[in-house]
């Protein structure tokens, strides 16, 4: 989501700092903006186009120094605008609008309390420019600044109430950057006479791999070859020096070549063989080991699993849910994150709590989380694409999916590897549990190895969806239907088509559709359809019925052994084999071309949809 780089440095700094937005620009923003310390004074630039228009402007505008701080934005408070854009100047009490002051400042997350701290700077005289709680953040630290910027953030901090990572500057101390985090990620770099700060070490490839991962209260002040870290106690009241490991991180940056793609989504769909087989390069057998050291003790301990997540990964976990309960034979729940922590639950010490997320930064994940381990639920474990994020480092136990970067907002093969991975847990559990024989352990890992060939025949399937896919630009609603292990799998077609062509699309079981949604059918009305041949096939069948009897038209993704034939308002497009206990990953993915070139029929930013952002760190 929000974007933060800054840097100290003795060269111009203005180009690592427009490069690392670059670098972030896949996660999706509005406005972007640069501040310097430049002339004895404050400098900046800021847009609401894309960050290689913010570059033109810094350059037109002469705006190069060795210290600053730059942002995307995601707007929350405030529409997106220059005004509200980061980084925000405090022009101090009692001044003109049109001076910059003295601090300037960037931040991710949201403080909760700004209308309370509004109140209290405008009494004081300070004067707002923008809608954001931004702004009140930099004019509290420049209510509190006397000659020590430290000093200022230090006090200011306890007073926000919320989540945020900040990075600050001020007028009258040139070659120093002081940030902070709380509840929202930040990196420090550690350079050659010269040190960095951004929300994700991937701003930094290329500026270095020197890495230290900022905790929870870490205030970093940086300046020229040398750094402080510190952290408030409590106890005390009083900020003390703590210190963190420096690690090397050889960070990718994110910008991966098209090649003969039109759009990264579609690139990130046809690498999803290959990101299978990597994330199943070293499992050479089922093992509670493959999770981490001392995965068996502890999945001999728990009795249940919690699945928490959201979105595209909360639909992975509703499918986990079904392996886990049928081959596992372990009670499984699974929470939307951002609902969790915020309802009376029952908590079972035994429990395994699951988090599943593609950046690992994902703020409602991380509190929810947090939320189960102060119930007493210890055992935590990660599905997730980064190792080094905040998700695998705050659980026990991880899986690292192998998907690489994945650039497009709408999740794809980050999906897919992360039913591999759910695969593997539910196999790891049942062995665990006295329930995975070495015979069944054998066919699933055969199954398990097919899967990257199987998947390329599917994406073989792609110019009869690009047919379809002609008559779904011309809808604006549609529904998907799904029964059992594939009900998630139809949730997730419907999440796909609205993210990127903005049609709206539903998704129910279907047995639902005689209570109440069967009303919205009509000719007008796609129908999709995900029909394995499984156990609910015959029931799925007669549900298909009901809807051919109302005059709706059906789109039907069939295993060739269904008997479900194309004809008068009966589409189908046969699967090439049917793949039992894994469908659901076979299935996805035609869902996921039909939205894609829906979308692209439509004319819309694939990559980047309106309002949308890749990795949500507010809540």
């Amino acid at each position: 989501m929000c974007g933060i780089v800054g840097a100290v440095s003795q060269r111009n700094i203005v180009p690592i700092l427009v490069e690392g937005l670059k670098r972030l620009e896949y996660r999706g923003y509005d406005s972007c903006g640069v501040a310097v310390h430049q002339d004895g004074g404050l400098k900046r630039a800021r847009s609401t186009s894309r960050v290689a228009e913010l570059q033109a402007v810094a350059d037109q505008d002469g705006i190069s120094a060795g210290t600053g701080i730059a942002h995307t934005r995601w707007a929350t408070h405030g529409a997106p605008a220059v005004h509200n854009a980061h980084p925000h100047f405090s022009p101090g009490p009692n001044a003109g609008v049109e001076s910059t002051g003295r601090i300037a400042l960037v931040h991710n997350g949201i403080i909760e309390n700004h209308d309370e701290l509004r109140a209290e700077l405008k009494s004081r005289g300070y004067q707002f420019t923008s809608q954001t709680d931004t702004e009140v953040i930099a004019h509290l630290i420049d209510h509190l600044y006397s000659g020590d910027l430290l000093d200022a953030v230090q006090q200011a901090l306890p007073r926000l109430k919320g989540a945020y990572a900040v990075a600050v500057f001020c007028r009258d101390e040139p070659h120093r950057v002081v940030a902070a985090r709380e509840g929202s990620p930040l990196v420090l770099g550690v350079g050659e006479s010269e040190n960095f700060v951004a929300s994700d070490a991937m701003a930094l490839a290329g500026v270095t791999d020197q890495i230290v991962y900022l905790e929870e209260g870490d205030v970093v002040d940086l300046q020229l070859g040398r750094y402080w870290l510190s952290r408030l106690d409590k106890t005390t009241g009083r900020y003390q020096s703590v210190e963190r490991e420096v690690k090397t991180v050889h960070a990718h940056s994110g910008a991966a070549e098209l090649g003969p793609y039109r759009h990264y989504m579609q690139k990130e769909i046809f690498e999803q063989p290959v990101a299978i087989a990597n994330t199943l390069d070293a499992v050479t057998g089922i093992s509670p080991e493959l999770f981490g050291d001392g995965a068996y003790g502890i999945f001999k301990e728990v009795d249940s699993v919690l699945i928490l997540a959201c979105g595209t990964s909360y639909y992975s976990g509703s499918t986990a849910k079904y392996w886990l309960e049928s081959i596992a034979k372990i009670p499984t729940s699974v929470e939307i994150a951002s609902e969790y922590r915020y309802r009376s639950s029952v908590p079972n010490p035994r429990t395994l709590v699951v988090t599943i997320s593609q950046s690992g930064e994902t703020a409602d994940t991380i509190a929810a989380l947090k939320h189960a381990r102060s119930l007493g639920m210890k055992h935590t474990l990660t599905i997730c694409n980064v190792s080094t994020s905040a998700m695998v480092r705050e659980c026990e136990l991880a899986y690292i999916t192998r998907a690489g970067a994945e650039i497009g907002v709408a999740s794809t093969k980050a999906f897919t590897t992360q039913l591999v991975g759910l695969f593997l847990l539910t196999l790891a559990l049942a062995q665990t549990r006295g329930h995975l024989s070495e015979a069944d352990e054998a066919e699933h890992l055969k199954d398990l190895r097919h899967l990257p060939v199987a998947v390329q025949a599917v994406l073989a399937l792609e110019p009869q969806v690009i047919a379809w896919s002609e008559e779904f630009a011309r809808k604006e609603n549609a529904l998907f239907l799904g029964r059992g292990l594939h009900y998630p799998i139809a949730l997730e077609g419907a999440l796909k088509l609205k993210e990127i062509s903005y049609i709206h699309a539903e998704a129910y079981p279907a047995g639902e559709l005689k209570h109440g949604p069967l009303a919205l059918v009509t000719a007008e009305m796609p129908v999709v359809t995900v029909a394995p041949n499984d156990a609910l096939l015959e029931k799925l069948k007669s549900n298909m019925q009901e809807v051919r009897a109302r005059g709706g038209q059906l789109y039907v993704f069939a295993d060739g052994d269904t008997a479900i034939e194309s004809e008068a308002g009966l589409h189908v497009i046969r699967m090439p084999e049917h793949y039992g206990e894994l469908s659901p990953i076979l299935h996805v993915v035609p869902l996921q071309l039909l939205a894609y070139h829906t979308a692209c029929a439509r004319g819309t930013d694939v990559d980047k949809p309106r309002n949308l952002a890749k990795s949500v760190t507010v809540e």
